[in-house]
């Protein structure tokens, strides 16, 4: 049963949720809110590590409170055993909620559907309310599940018209520090980070996250190469190589223009961040290589905008990838 409001309750814990990106893994990024009388009684998202779970997390802030109340969790409370602790499933109909509202149903065969099964079986109202803030919170997760690799975030810094350095290969820098900072903040939400091998050669980035407080946060290094990885990064030697990197929800790729055109071709790019700086270059050297594109039709209508701002002098705007059902 869908009541007013659900789902502006389920969208906050989904901003919840990726206050847990990337810390959460091996597990999914969770948020949850419990409701009672119009009033948060309890919050949580997945900690470190993956425990608490989001759900563990506002019950212990609710304490008695929850009885008769709402949970609103972006994921199906887990019920497969665990030597960490009791299933939030248990944990849930153990708090005698009234109402589960979730946004979707766990893909992980361990608990599809056996939760929200084991909340009906204590009484509790469920309502699963699919809503496209949950499966952005989720994306890495889902990725990992129905593609067996990471999510990918392409992103390209460029000038006007679409050059990415100058014929000579200067690229430093043609956004600002703005736009620098902001990127930094992306890479802190990253399991992980790539580029390509002519860019670590001639480059040689740090890869890290130079913001205050957030140095922890440096995601794992990884270079797109067939030669042997210098110390500290992690080889890869093709795109499809990250089907293999295990726990990694989230990788961003900062590569050049071949490597780029490599994970475009390869079908691998989920979200495209592009920062344009108000300048213009020439002849200089573009942002993409061949993507093997034969029929400009197919070229349309296959990104949609999701994010716009202005960075001080330069724009930024994200790009979700349209993919059919």
């Amino acid at each position: 049963m869908y009541l007013h409001g659900d789902a502006e309750w389920l969208d906050a814990a989904a901003r919840l949720a990726i206050r847990a990106r990337p810390l959460s893994r091996p597990n999914p990024s969770v948020g949850a809110i419990i409701v009672r009388d119009g009033r948060v009684q309890g919050r949580g998202w997945t900690k470190a590590g993956g425990r608490p779970h989001a759900e563990a997390v506002a019950l212990a802030q609710a304490g008695p409170n929850a009885a008769g109340a709402t949970l609103y969790t972006t994921l199906e409370p887990c019920a497969h055993a665990s030597p960490r602790g009791p299933t939030c499933a248990d944990l849930c109909s153990a708090a005698e909620l009234k109402r589960a509202v979730i946004g979707l149903e766990d893909p992980d065969p361990r608990t599809a559907g056996s939760g929200i099964a084991r909340l009906v079986a204590a009484g509790v109202a469920v309502t699963v309310l699919d809503r496209p803030p949950v499966r952005s919170s989720l994306a890495g997760y889902l990725c990992r599940a129905r593609y067996g690799r990471p999510h990918v975030t392409l992103k390209l810094a460029t000038s006007l018209d679409g050059c990415i350095a100058l014929e000579n290969g200067e690229s430093r820098w043609i956004t600002g520090e703005d736009a620098r900072r902001h990127v930094h903040s992306r890479r802190a939400m990253a399991d992980a980070i790539l580029v390509g091998g002519e860019t670590w050669r001639t480059d040689r980035p740090s890869l890290d996250v130079r913001l205050p407080g957030l140095k922890a946060r440096s995601p794992r290094r990884l270079v797109l190469t067939r030669k042997a990885a210098p110390g500290g990064i992690e080889a890869i030697g093709s795109p499809s190589g990250i089907h293999q990197l295990g726990d990694v929800q989230y990788l961003y790729v900062e590569g050049g223009a071949q490597t780029a055109a490599a994970f475009l071709q390869g079908d691998l790019v989920d979200t495209l961040h592009l920062y344009q700086a108000p300048v213009l270059i020439g002849a200089g050297r573009q942002a993409l290589g061949d993507i093997g594109l034969s029929d400009l039709a197919a070229a349309h209508e296959r990104w949609a905008v999701s994010d716009s701002r202005q960075l001080g002098s330069d724009r930024f705007t994200a790009y979700e990838r349209i993919r059919s059902a």
